[in-house]
């Protein structure tokens, strides 16, 4: 088993946007979506990461703050 570690560097929009995306994921059947039970320990270990990064989940405005950071990632027309 290796003990190196990947980094892996988001901007402020996609780690809110992921987070929110992850939360969601983690809510449905995901054994629709997520056919390997290995796959679960690091996306919990992301989304787990994610929380504990980004204060703007515990924001007031939170639901205009991820519209916002959604529509600056989406690609232009």
């Amino acid at each position: 088993m290796s003990d190196s570690q990947v980094t892996i560097k988001l901007t402020s929009d996609e780690a809110l946007v992921l987070s929110h995306w992850l939360e969601k994921l983690q809510m449905t059947d995901l054994s629709r979506v997520v056919d390997d039970p290995a796959v679960w320990a690091p996306i919990h270990r992301i989304a787990g990461t994610l929380d504990k990064s980004l204060p703007e989940l515990f924001a007031s405005d939170y639901d205009e703050r991820l519209e916002a950071a959604r529509q600056r990632l989406r690609p232009e027309d």
